[in-house]
């Protein structure tokens, strides 16, 4: 009975966090709309997600790692691990502003959504190319403005812990807007929020973030070599924050297969 209540505080605790954020977030992007690159509606986002996270008794969440000194100003193309819908959370903990890349399907749940449109989060159309390029057109506009974008390569929440097989888009997308790549390992919230669980769990988590991968000077042709250095580097870590956690059950990050390329960027 009483993960039962904790469980139902939780969603109602979010929902009154997102439906008390949803004002500011609104009238930050009508003040900022004009600017080339807002980053004040994203930071609104980023708090919600922090004071949810922390007023849930359920979750203990926390990151560390290294932060590039010139990430205020300068873009970066963010990647990380996909374990659960907890993630974002997480990763609303990272000290910087960005703009993520999601599914669009997500933009149409009620007040979530609302608040992803408001703070100028991008929409992808999993396999449709328009959408797709309008998306690296947005995300490269972004980067131009000194912006950050946050990719899942993996596309979708991993079911056993595994680390599925990256996707292209993000790493091509760095080399043809000649950032860097900022890689971020992420483990511990595969509990918080299981995929295909309705109900969150008992979690702690933490995001690592690693070492800048440079891609001055890549040509498409060292895209795979890109994708499987940072693949690798993830991995390593993920597998590091779990035995720093104490999460023993899961297989290792890096026990599946390095991964064949795949044209569609993530979400």
């Amino acid at each position: 009975m009483s993960n039962v209540l904790v469980g139902a505080y939780t969603y109602a605790e979010f929902g009154a966090c997102l439906a008390a954020i949803l004002p500011a977030v609104a009238l930050s992007h009508v003040l900022h709309r004009n600017e080339p690159v807002p980053r004040l509606p994203g930071r609104w986002i980023r708090r919600v997600g922090r004071t949810a996270a922390r007023l849930t008794p359920l979750w203990d969440f926390s990151v560390d790692g290294v932060v590039p000194p010139d990430i205020d100003h300068r873009a970066y193309v963010v990647v990380a691990n996909h374990e659960s819908a907890a993630d974002p959370f997480l990763l609303s903990f990272l000290p910087w502003d960005m703009r993520w890349i999601a599914k669009e399907e997500l933009f149409r749940v009620p007040m979530t959504g609302w608040i992803m449109s408001l703070g100028g989060d991008i929409p992808l159309r999993r396999g449709e190319r328009d959408s797709v390029r309008e998306m690296f057109d947005e995300c490269k506009r972004t980067l131009a403005g000194g912006l950050s974008v946050m990719i899942f390569p993996e596309g979708t929440r991993s079911r056993d812990g595994r680390l599925l097989p990256f996707k292209e888009g993000a790493f091509r997308l760095a080399i043809e807007a000649g950032v860097p790549i900022l890689p971020v390992a992420l483990a511990g919230t595969r509990n918080a929020r299981p995929k295909g669980s309705r109900w969150f769990g008992q979690a702690r988590a933490m995001a690592r973030s690693l070492p800048a991968v440079p891609t001055e000077g890549l040509r498409l042709e060292d895209l795979p070599a890109l994708l499987n250095t940072v693949r690798m580097q993830i991995a390593e870590n993920v597998d590091d924050l779990r035995t720093k956690l104490c999460i023993k059950e899961l297989p290792s990050a890096g026990s599946a297969p390095t991964v064949p390329i795949d044209v569609a960027p993530t979400s």
